[in-house]
């Protein structure tokens, strides 16, 4: 098997990209562990816990020598966050605008590994994760030629943009590797200047616990008073640090209807989301990344962004 014979396959199954990295201790792998020790993960212990095997995927698998990255684009034909002036829209991520991405991508790395099975004249030991294992996909997806890692940590591709999933198969074949992304950042910090809480500390550095993203989708209590105005509109995640990368100024569209808005989401105000009955937002939920949040988390965010809608209004008279 080849790796000419797995992109193939992978472009057959859908997927808008795919590179094979080699399963090697990379220097970026290293900083996960200083960054834990930040405090940056916030609540999220799952991230402390796996903080050793995330170091090389061989602690996952011994076996390993190549890595499969395949990205598939989400990007749909929808106004971006920072397009729309009224601040009584409800913004969500538009990675959960859909189906969940865990199922879709993951059904389709399923049928690429079991061709793989099939095809392959000798048997091999593979692991295949969608944003759920311990892996730092990111760093993987630079070495496999997807993209580099942008300074708001996103993964872009200089044709497709940042709107990706991201999905791996770890195995023991001996793939030939796609040569390394290299940085196209430049001097740009739209970025950073753009994030409404000050989240990115650094470079390619997230302080989490300051992340709208985390505030309205990981944190399991009260928001911080002191970042409530930051979180603005946003109900569910946000993407304001994908917005004004100027790499998403023309970033490639997906006509999948698992990525288009579910009508429960598309263009919705703060007060149309809050009357919901919590059986009606459990619905829409269904089969969506949203049940991360839960219910009681969506009501959080959404008393938050009302409040902040109703400070604007009032700022605005």
């Amino acid at each position: 098997m080849t790796s000419s014979e797995v992109k193939g396959k992978a472009s057959e199954l859908g997927f808008d990209a795919c590179g094979i990295a080699p399963a090697g201790d990379f220097a970026e792998l290293r900083f996960f562990s200083e960054w834990i020790d930040r405090g940056y993960a916030g609540e999220m212990e799952y991230l402390r816990r796996s903080a050793d095997l995330r170091r090389d995927v061989r602690r996952i698998l011994p076996s390993a020598k190549s890595v499969i990255v395949v990205a598939t684009v989400y990007n749909v034909d929808r106004p971006y966050s920072t397009e729309c002036a009224d601040p009584a829209r409800a913004l969500i991520a538009r990675y959960a605008w859909g189906d969940d991405y865990h199922d879709v991508v993951g059904r389709r790395l399923d049928a690429l590994l079991a061709w793989m099975r099939d095809t392959s004249r000798e048997p091999f030991d593979a692991r295949r994760y969608v944003d759920t294992g311990p892996v730092q996909e990111r760093v993987y997806a630079q070495y496999a030629g997807i993209g580099w890692i942008g300074k708001n940590t996103c993964v872009i591709n200089p044709e497709l943009g940042s709107w990706l999933f991201l999905g791996e198969i770890i195995c023991s074949l001996p793939l030939e590797p796609d040569a390394p992304s290299f940085d196209r950042c430049g001097t740009c910090t739209l970025c950073l200047e753009a994030c409404p809480t000050a989240a990115i500390a650094a470079p390619g550095v997230i302080d989490s616990t300051r992340c709208v993203s985390y505030l309205t989708i990981e944190l399991r209590g009260a928001i911080p008073e002191a970042l409530r105005s930051g979180v603005g509109p946003h109900v569910y995640g946000c993407d304001v640090c994908q917005d004004v990368c100027p790499w998403n100024a023309a970033p490639a569209t997906s006509d999948d209807p698992a990525w288009q808005p579910r009508p429960a989401w598309d263009m919705r105000t703060i007060a149309e989301l809050s009357e919901q009955s919590d059986a009606e937002l459990r619905a829409a939920m269904r089969g969506s990344a949203m049940r991360r949040a839960k219910i009681a988390g969506l009501r959080r965010n959404l008393d938050v962004a009302a409040e902040n809608a109703a400070q604007t209004h009032r700022v605005g008279r």
